[in-house]
């Protein structure tokens, strides 16, 4: 006779008809009249009585559809439990056996394309808010002091080096010293944490988190070296058979700004992205006076953001917080197509942000001196669908109309920068620049040099990142351990696109 797997102990008192009666919870926020003035953060998270309201609504599926859509695959149903149980510690290691960065996976992800998307509850409802749930726990962990940390493996004695310090090579560093292996993080900047850090504002992301997770690793035996500009401070090649290192994580990102390529952006206050949100977060011009970091000023200025992404979202409110006059988005397509969260939309309409939809800039004009002074923009219209069912913006002739702007913020994606691609010979590229990898493995050209995230797919989310890095982490102990699966082996399969 066969016995009947045993069904998990749980800790939630109710029958389902029962819980999914419950409302979800509303996380608390910085009223939106007072947080545009300021760059503390918006979301202040769950209190412990709302963290367990929420989790008594999850209805502990039998194949977890939650588990299914993390990139990261996250044992929901599991750390919901230990919630219940008053288990907080437990919870935020459960969570890190899957996710090395549960406080800011919390804060940033677009749960609404993942995790949330799988919840059964909302088929006829609102999904189980697991970001906020997240992010509690693993904010219970910091202010505790504590640290629920997974047990690793015996050490291997093999040396893996990581190049770049953001989501997708923290989460890589985080499963390879679980595993037992050395790990080395070089990172080109002074400060750790990629896109974590220079990307994403304080008031979304606070980088007291981002310090508090990168510490995380470090007890757990990750080492970080910064100032490290791989490709020019030491190659792949010297790494590897100067330094000793048995494999390599490439996860620099996609750094290099595109721009619109139209009359007039060379005017003064004419930003990317990139440069516009390095120079507010990491070096820290939003706390001008104290950090003297120059920046075209925003105060008193008409300041519009090009691009409909979670980029510009956070260029246009760090706009706006910097004391912008006006702040607007300008995207080329309807709002139903911008690719940034929901929420992230909401809240800048809630701080005042202007929206025109289905407009494009093709020129600037600015003064004798060099200043922008405005734009000229034409309005577009969604013609019919390409190949990926995407629907082109095409201009409407005759529609071109001007309108004041002192500070312009493109925001239209990013490359690849091409450094180590430059000086590491024998290492495949694709026909836009970014490194070629194996779709299973991440594996490229060169023999134990992996690659992953922005690097390979162009511009994507954190959580997409750090899916990468678990992949590639997995992989890399196949190929350490000697025992690697044929695919391990392979050469990239094929260019994957940035688009």
């Amino acid at each position: 006779m066969t016995d009947k797997p045993v069904k998990p102990v749980s800790h939630n008192p109710l029958p389902n008809k029962e819980r999914v009666k419950l409302p979800r919870q509303r996380v608390p926020e910085q009223d939106p009249c007072v947080r545009s003035h300021n760059f503390l953060e918006v979301n202040l998270g769950f209190p412990a009585e709302q963290a367990r309201q929420e989790s008594l609504r999850c209805i502990e599926c039998p194949h977890p559809g939650c588990i299914e859509e993390c990139p990261v695959s996250v044992d929901v149903r599991a750390v919901i439990d230990l919630i219940l149980a008053n288990d907080y510690l437990g919870a935020a290691a459960k969570v890190r056996e899957d996710n090395a960065l549960p406080a800011i996976t919390g804060r940033v992800c677009p749960v609404e394309d993942q995790c949330e998307s799988g919840c059964v509850l909302g088929k006829k409802g609102e999904p189980v808010g697991i970001a906020y749930l997240e992010r509690f726990v693993a904010d219970w962990e910091r202010a505790s002091g504590q640290f629920g940390l997974p047990k690793s493996a015996p050490p291997t004695g093999k040396k893996v080096g990581l190049i770049g310090s953001g989501p997708a090579s923290l989460a890589c560093a985080g499963d390879l010293i679980q595993m037992g292996h050395q790990v080395h993080v070089f990172e080109a900047l002074h400060e750790l944490g990629g896109v974590l850090v220079y990307g994403i504002p304080e008031f979304r992301l606070p980088k007291e988190i981002v310090r508090h997770e990168i510490d995380v690793l470090r007890r757990r035996g990750v080492v970080f070296e910064t100032n490290v500009v791989v490709g020019k401070t030491v190659t792949i090649d010297e790494l590897m058979n100067d330094e000793g290192f048995d494999a390599i994580f490439i996860a620099t990102g996609a750094g290099l700004p595109r721009f619109l390529n139209v009359p007039g952006e060379h005017f003064n206050g004419v930003y990317s992205a990139n440069e516009f949100l390095t120079r507010v977060n990491l070096m820290r011009a939003y706390r001008f006076p104290e950090y003297d970091e120059p920046l075209y000023p925003c105060k008193d200025r008409d300041v519009i953001v090009v691009g409909g992404g979670n980029t510009a979202m956070d260029a246009v409110r760090s706009a706006l917080r910097l004391g912008a006059k006006s702040a607007s988005i300008y995207y080329r397509r309807t709002e139903k197509e911008m690719p940034a969260r929901v929420e992230e939309v909401h809240h800048a309409k809630d701080e005042g942000v202007h929206f025109e939809m289905l407009v494009n800039p093709v020129e600037f004009f600015g003064d004798e001196k060099g200043n922008l002074t405005s734009v000229k923009c034409i309005r577009q219209e969604l013609g019919e669908p390409d190949d990926s069912g995407r629907r082109s913006p095409v201009p409407i002739k005759g529609s071109e109309f001007v309108v004041p702007c002192q500070l312009a913020i493109i925001a239209a994606g990013t490359s690849a920068n091409p450094l180590i691609q430059s000086t590491t010979p024998g290492l495949a590229v694709t026909k836009r620049g970014y490194i070629q990898a194996n779709d299973d493995t991440l594996a490229t050209s060169k023999p134990g040099v992996f690659a992953g995230g922005d690097i390979v797919t162009g511009g994507a989310t954190v959580i997409l990142a750090m899916g990468a890095g678990r992949k590639a982490a997995k992989a890399i102990n196949e190929y350490l351990t000697g025992t690697p699966k044929e695919s391990a082996q392979k050469h990239p399969s094929s260019a994957v696109s940035a688009d």
